[in-house]
């Protein structure tokens, strides 16, 4: 047991290491970060005080800049996952960690995280520049569950993306897919006519109506049960991930 804790906690230690030391991904969460707060505080500084619909649920608002910072969100599960199959190290991480399935937990765990922190840094500091700016009721019904989807919708995107790169096995691929879908492809799915009522289910529609504060009309479910279908998705692509990772030929 003491063997296996220490090779797992060196395996997490390494991807540790090639997280700190690989510009492309150390950058992702700042950008993550600055998109996400700096989008929040320009949009409320610039038109909160003018535009009030956002104070029928003051989560518009809030989030506002997590529409555009989850795209670097995205990417940051990718590149945790898809950065050694671009560069064609995945094999010399298999040879220093053959448990496989212990080289992609400690990828989840880096990605957990990393993810956790991001989004406790990036959901307190929308909420305290908007409470900045606009104002912020922070006795608000909702207001604390909205807070804790934000948090929880950074570790969740990480996984989802790291698990779906697995799958993929394709760092062009799944940055090439998986990004537009995030940014635009569910805003798109969610527009159509017929194909409205399965986008909601998509897990990042799911996580994002799971901070709002307000029922929104043609979603058919609740607010926590947006953040638990997320968790589903999550899981599923987690699972999905691990299966293709045990079935992986380096070339």
């Amino acid at each position: 047991m003491g063997a296996t804790m220490s090779a797992t906690a060196d395996a997490v230690r390494a991807e540790r290491v090639k997280f700190t030391t690989l510009p492309s991904q150390w950058a992702a969460p700042l950008v993550a970060l600055a998109l996400t707060v700096g989008v929040t505080a320009a949009v409320n500084a610039a038109y909160g005080a003018k535009d009030h619909t956002a104070g029928e649920d003051p989560a518009g608002g809030i989030f506002y800049g997590l529409l555009f910072g989850h795209v670097a969100v995205a990417c940051l599960g990718i590149l945790l996952m898809g950065q050694e199959f671009n560069t064609r190290m995945i094999g010399t991480s298999l040879t220093a960690v053959p448990r496989r399935g212990r080289l992609y937990g400690a990828k989840l765990t880096l990605g957990t995280g990393l993810g956790l922190l991001l989004g406790l840094a990036s959901t307190a500091g929308s909420f305290l520049v908007v409470g900045a700016t606009v104002g912020l009721d922070l006795s608000t019904p909702g207001l604390t569950r909205s807070f804790l989807a934000g948090v929880l919708y950074h570790p969740m995107m990480v996984l989802i993306c790291l698990g779906l790169t697995s799958m993929l096995g394709n760092f062009s691929a799944a940055l090439g897919l998986l990004t537009p879908m995030v940014f635009l492809g569910t805003t798109w799915l969610a527009a159509i006519p017929g194909v409205r009522e399965l986008g909601q289910f998509l897990p990042d529609r799911a996580g994002l109506y799971a901070m709002r504060t307000q029922p929104e009309p043609g979603v058919h479910y609740g607010h926590w049960t947006g953040l638990l279908i997320m968790a589903l998705w999550t899981a599923l692509a987690v699972y999905g991930g691990l299966r293709a990772m045990r079935r992986y030929k380096p070339s």
